[in-house]
């Protein structure tokens, strides 16, 4: 057998259903196994779009996306995809070839260590120096990815390794992924007692409750304590937006309705949160506010996150034994009440709002309203992406998903793509900025390929909107972020999609209806006021909590 053979069957043996990538001459071993194997690969258009897919496959699935490249140019163009899906937490294996062993010992065309290379990006990575590592090096490849905290890992593929012959038999390594062991019983009491002391609890949850398939256990202790519940950029939809207790996210700003919860909260019980999303100096600079660090893992030393006590393992099964340890509160502060209302009160202000080019919160609104409860957005990265944060209101868990890692442009539509491919009974919106839609557009024809019913909705505003935000901000002017677009229309038109153009602010909602039953990919162009960015900002550092 072929040792590019033996390694395809490996990754059937992973589960892998999708490789996506591009094609190279040192992987030709392996692309010619996969047309013998059950493995569907996904022809992308350039590597960045493969990992962007892959990792988003990841996230939804909880199981590693796969993403494969040649080496030299091929391996760095996926460098920024990966890097993505590591910062996010999304478990998933990148596949790189390689030159041959016998060059790599000196300087050789196109060729680079790409295991070093990756390392700063990836949480583990191996090159394959014989087919007698194999099954070993393909097994940890997944095994590490899926582990808390899920990220990325780099499996390199010499081309003769690939080339070479096996002569006796081999199998793929039995898998045998381990779940997190719960925490211990002292620091779940201690926990339970650190809770009972408080009067204002706050809950703030991360994607790590999503990703432990926590949230239903995250209500329930919620409930026990009428403690409200903030969620970061990545956590929205751990607690439905129509709950009670809900305040939506926190993020956009230092100071905001959330912002204002926090602030009166005597202790903030931290379930699933990450750091990289959204330091603590944002929210908790001098570190006043006792934290409880509910995750899988320790917290990250910060001066501003003050962690009193800890419950360390399974978030799922940690709260719920949490819970039962605690007693029945009676009813939400009136404080938090009133914050949750003046949230709901702007989300809905905008409903029939006929401004054109159309507000941030008018595009919100419509999209909210044509999408069910189980449909996913994907927001890119932009000034949308705080709009989307901020105002899109979510029902369930992985219904919004915006990358808030590393925040990588262009990761909507590939992403759109690897979600679609996942759940195809849902409908996907990739959420774009003309900016982003852009570095990874030519991700569409790969949509058009593959008949996917999609919508990419574009809010254009000829600029880089999210960075002409900050710039009039800290500098109250802008430098080099307007550019000229293409016309969307005709550009989703040439490479086979629908194209649509609102035209007024009255039609936006049976626009995106429209573009929602279309049976194949459809590109929605929406201009978009972006005036409304420093309107916000302004509003937002008058705030007066005391409502």
């Amino acid at each position: 057998m072929r040792s590019a053979d033996f390694f395809v069957k490996c990754l059937e043996n992973e589960g892998v259903r999708y490789i996506f990538g591009v094609p190279g001459e040192e992987n030709i071993d392996v692309m010619d196994a996969l047309l013998d194997s059950d493995i569907e690969f996904i022809t992308t258009r350039h590597e960045t779009g493969a990992a962007f897919m892959a990792s988003t496959l990841g996230r939804l699935s909880g199981k590693p996306g796969v993403c494969l490249a040649t080496l030299g140019p091929g391996a760095t163009n996926m460098v920024t995809g990966v890097a993505t899906g590591n910062m996010d937490h999304t478990p998933m294996v990148a596949i790189v070839g390689q030159a041959d062993m016998n060059r790599l010992h000196k300087a050789s065309h196109q060729a680079y260590d790409l295991v070093s290379m990756y390392h700063p990006v990836t949480k583990w990575g191996a090159r394959i120096p014989t087919s007698a590592t194999i099954s070993e090096i393909v097994r940890k490849a997944f095994k590490v990815a899926k582990e808390e905290k899920p990220g990325a890992t780099l499996i390199e593929f010499p081309e003769d390794v690939a080339k070479s012959e096996i002569k006796t038999e081999m199998a793929s390594l039995a898998i045998s992924d381990n779940d997190a062991p719960m925490g211990t019983h002292e620091s779940i009491q201690d926990a339970a007692e650190l809770i009972k002391t408080a009067e204002r609890p706050v809950i703030l949850v991360g994607n790590g409750a999503t990703r432990c398939q926590a949230s239903d256990e995250l209500v329930v202790l919620a409930e026990k304590l009428q403690a409200p519940v903030a969620e970061t950029f990545m956590g929205k939809g751990a607690i439905s937006w129509e709950h009670p207790l809900s305040l939506m996210t926190i993020g956009l700003s230092d100071k905001d309705y959330v912002s204002c919860a926090l602030d009166q909260s005597d202790l903030i019980i931290s379930i699933g949160y990450d750091m990289t999303e959204m330091p603590p100096t944002r929210w908790d600079p001098e570190g006043k506010i006792p934290i409880l660090h509910i995750d899988t893992k320790n917290a990250e030393v910060d001066a501003s996150y003050r962690v009193v006590e800890s419950v360390v393992g399974d978030i799922k099964k940690n709260l719920a034994a949490l819970t039962e340890r605690l007693p029945q509160r009676e009813q939400l502060g009136e404080a938090f009440k009133r914050i949750r209302v003046r949230i709901l009160e702007e989300f809905h202000s905008f409903k029939k709002d006929t401004h054109f080019p159309v507000k941030p919160q008018k595009i919100i609104h419509d999209l909210r309203m044509a999408l069910g409860e189980d449909d996913i957005v994907l927001s890119d990265v932009g000034a949308h992406k705080m709009w989307m944060a901020r105002m899109f209101h979510c029902y369930k868990p992985n219904t919004c998903l915006i990358s808030n890692g590393l925040a990588s442009m262009g990761i909507a539509l590939p992403g759109a793509i690897g979600a679609k491919l996942t759940y195809p009974e849902k409908k996907v919106v990739a959420v774009c900025g003309d900016g982003g839609f852009l570095m990874t557009g030519m991700e569409l024809e790969t949509a058009v390929r593959l008949k996917l019913p999609m919508v990419v909705l574009i809010w254009r505003d000829n600029g880089y909107g999210l960075i002409e935000w900050k710039q009039k901000k800290a500098f109250e002017r802008t430098s080099h972020i307007k550019f000229s677009d293409p016309d969307f229309v005709k550009l989703a038109e040439s490479y086979g999609a629908k194209g649509m153009r609102v035209e007024k602010t009255e039609e936006l909602e049976a626009v995106l209806k429209e573009a929602l039953s279309h049976e194949g990919p459809v590109v929605v162009e929406c201009p978009v006021d972006y005036s409304e960015n420093m309107k916000l900002t302004e509003y937002l550092e008058q705030l007066d909590c005391n409502f």
